[in-house]
C-alpha cells in the first residue's frame, strides 16, 4: 500500500511517495495554462507509470484540492483519504470582498497600479503562475465531494484563517464516510504546530 503525501509530514513507517508539484520544490518544469485538473491528472498518470495499484492520499491545503479530485478519479484505488486544512470549498464572501473586487476591476480598466491587490501568496508568484493561481482558486470542488468513496479523515486547525473551520464542516457533511478532527491552538499548518497529535491521529486512522 502506498501513501501519496501532498504535505510535509512525519510518518516514518509508511511506504510513502512525496510529490513536488511543478514548479515547486525540486520540480523544475514551469507549467503553462495548467488547471487543478491538470495537477490531478499528473498524479494519476504518475501512479500508472509507477504501477501503484492502490494507495492512501494525504493532502494539505492545495494538495487537498488535488487529493479530492484524485479520490474521485481513482475511486477503486483510493483506500483512505486525509484532508489537512484542505482548500477546494467555495468560500463565503462578504460585502467587503466584493467591494475590493470592484475596485480592482476599475483600477485595471483605468490602467492604474495594481501591486497592492491580491494575497501575499499571489504577489510572490511569477506572471505565468498568477494566471494558474487565479484559475485554481476559482475552481470549487463542492460537487465532487459526494463522489468520494474512500474513508476520509478531515483534520483542521481551529484557528485556521486561510481555510476556515466552516470549510472543514462542509467537507465532513458532504463526504459520506468521513471523520472530523479539529485541532485546538493550531492554524493552517496544524501538522507542524501540533506534530505529535497530528501524527498520532494519522497513524490511528491509517491502521
Amino acid at each position: 500500500m502506498q501513501s501519496l503525501l501532498f504535505c510535509d509530514e512525519y510518518l516514518q513507517n509508511e511506504n510513502s511517495l512525496f510529490i513536488d508539484f511543478p514548479p515547486f520544490g525540486k520540480s523544475c518544469e514551469i507549467p503553462k495554462s495548467w488547471s487543478i485538473f491538470t495537477y490531478a491528472n499528473m498524479v494519476v498518470s504518475l501512479c500508472e507509470f509507477l504501477q501503484i495499484e492502490e494507495f492512501n492520499l494525504i493532502g494539505h491545503s492545495f494538495g487537498g484540492r488535488v487529493a479530492i479530485l484524485v479520490a474521485t478519479l481513482c475511486r477503486q484505488k483510493t483506500k483512505k483519504l486525509v484532508l489537512v486544512d484542505s482548500a477546494g470549498i467555495k468560500p463565503k464572501r462578504g460585502v467587503g470582498y466584493h467591494l475590493k473586487v470592484l475596485a480592482y476591476k476599475i483600477r485595471k480598466k483605468l490602467h492604474l497600479n495594481l501591486k497592492d491587490y491580491g494575497s501575499e501568496d499571489y504577489k510572490k508568484l511569477s506572471p505565468e503562475m498568477k494566471g494558474i493561481f487565479v484559475s485554481i482558486v476559482n475552481t470549487h470542488l463542492d460537487s465532487f465531494l459526494p463522489m468520494i468513496e474512500a474513508k476520509t479523515l478531515i483534520v483542521f486547525g481551529k484557528q485556521d484563517k486561510t481555510t476556515p473551520i466552516y470549510m472543514a464542516k462542509t467537507l465532513h457533511k458532504r463526504i459520506k464516510d468521513s471523520q472530523l478532527y479539529i485541532m485546538k491552538n493550531a492554524g493552517h499548518f496544524c501538522f507542524m504546530e501540533k506534530k505529535i497529535s497530528f501524527v498520532s491521529a494519522i497513524e490511528k486512522f491509517l491502521k
